[in-house]
């Protein structure tokens, strides 16, 4: 039988507001066990919570990046369940009147281009964090994350395979970066996944018994996680099984899929409005205000980039995957402005290769964008050839100073002197008669051994393009 998958994600992006969504208690990450987290995000007796108005205005900031609409009043509700890093019994979130409603985002994957659906956007607290490995016969608990603000963003049903799913949260990843309310961090836990995931006869429209895959933080765990979890399903329903609604973990060591919990239904969580918070009231004027400070967005940017810079569209959409890349190529350009595609051949190139390898993040690297600057400034010059260049940025890599110390250290400055060459060409055209008599018969493909021991004798130094064009006219 030929199933098809359908994938719905709820991803969390944590709010970067300096303290909680409930309390002035701080939101830093990284701090010493239990020591940020206060009497209100304790649930202690006779506190009450005050709404952080910061988060709802990374909220509304979202919702109108997505051209969502946006409840001018919206409730928050108690969901109760326990849990040990709860310490409240019940988790403040919103359930039928969210900040944000239905929206929508496109995608791009292999070229054709799908739009899909938000259903909502919640504001919503996060709880604290259970460590299972610290002590032989415990659970450690840290509340420090109790209390942070998130944004809780449920997709619709309207993935079809892994694939769709990744692009579909990267594009979510990218934008809650662009627009500053979330830093995306997916490391340090400020960007989590959920994966519904459920498969259907191809062709019927009844949806399938889902299965969701809990807190996954990395994109390629996410497409793993997802393919695995179809053929489960496949296998259980191909041998006359029904799959059970459940909640799962996805060991990335053990590449397993393993049942937490049967899933929840809303109503299992006893929602209800929370009578320490009156219903958020947001003003026309408060909307006009934030939509006019929203920055330029990732597709507005990649047209720009198109328009202004001449790019491709495929550079000008990886330039933008990335706020932090888009960001570095722009300052390129400061200085570089007339050698856009150069520039952006060395991000994507070099610099990129270089990222991956070390497994590092391009706010990470060791090369900022204003030393990177200097030498494609170089390369434009003529001082050093695209060849020499990629020793030098090496070098620059290996913390061995600017392109300026490095050229003059290593002695790397490119032959100009057409004197100089000359000299060097006529003696190689000299010795190598066979070869010479190759290319005058018609083999073009030969040049490239002339042009090899030029480079070879002036040790790679020799400007490219006189050269060229000099064994051309020599060789008539």
């Amino acid at each position: 039988m030929e199933w098809e998958t359908v994938i719905g994600l709820e991803i969390h992006a944590q709010l970067s507001t300096k303290s909680k969504i409930f309390s002035a208690a701080a939101t830093q990450y990284g701090a010493e066990p239990n020591t940020q987290a206060c009497a209100v995000d304790l649930g202690l007796p006779g506190v009450l919570p005050v709404l952080n108005v910061e988060a709802v205005n990374k909220a509304i900031k979202f919702g109108l990046a997505i051209n969502a609409h946006i409840n001018q009043r919206n409730v928050f509700d108690r969901k109760n369940y326990f849990y040990p890093d709860l310490p409240k019994g019940y988790q403040i979130s919103q359930l039928d009147w969210p900040i944000v409603g239905e929206g929508e985002i496109d995608i791009t994957l292999g070229g054709d281009t799908k739009t899909i659906g938000i259903t909502r956007a919640h504001l919503e607290e996060d709880a604290g964090k259970s460590i299972h490995d610290l002590y032989n016969d415990y659970t450690a608990v840290d509340l420090n994350r109790a209390g942070t603000p998130l944004l809780e963003i449920v997709s619709d049903p309207d993935m079809r395979s892994a694939k769709e799913a990744v692009a579909y949260a990267k594009k979510i990843h990218t934008l809650v970066q662009y627009i500053g309310i979330c830093d995306g961090n997916m490391q340090e836990g400020s960007f989590r996944c959920d994966a519904n995931v459920s498969i259907r006869p191809m062709g019927q429209e009844k949806l399938g018994t889902r299965a969701e895959l809990k807190n996954i933080n990395s994109f390629k765990f996410l497409e793993r996680a997802i393919n695995l979890e179809v053929e489960r399903q496949q296998d259980i329903l191909e041998e006359g099984g029904e799959v059970a609604q459940e909640t799962r973990l996805y060991d990335a060591v053990k590449h397993e899929t393993r049942s937490m919990r049967s899933k929840e239904e809303a109503n299992d969580y006893r929602y209800f409005p929370d009578p320490d918070l009156l219903p958020v009231e947001i003003s026309d004027e408060l909307l006009d205000k934030i939509r006019a400070e929203l920055p330029e967005l990732p597709m507005e940017k990649k047209a720009r980039f198109i328009a202004e810079f001449g790019l491709s569209e495929y550079d000008a959409d990886v330039l933008t995957s990335q706020k932090y890349l888009a960001d570095y190529f722009e300052t390129l350009l400061q200085v570089n402005q007339s050698q856009a595609k150069l520039c952006a051949n060395w991000v994507m190139g070099e610099l990129s290769a270089s990222l991956n390898k070390n497994q590092i993040e391009i706010q990470d690297s060791p090369v900022s964008a204003q030393q990177l600057s200097l030498l494609i400034t170089r390369i434009s010059d003529n001082t050093v050839s695209g060849k020499i260049a990629k020793d030098v940025f090496k070098a620059m890599w290996d913390g061995e100073g600017s392109a300026d110390d490095i050229i003059k250290s290593k002695g790397l400055k490119q032959m100009t002197d057409t004197g100089e060459i000359e000299a060097i060409v006529d003696e190689i055209i000299a010795n190598n008669a066979p070869q010479v008599e190759q290319f005058k018969s018609g083999n073009e493909k030969i040049l490239g051994f002339f042009v090899g021991q030029a480079m070879q004798a002036t040790q790679g130094k020799a400007n490219p393009k006189l050269l060229n064009e000099m064994l051309r006219s020599k060789l008539g």
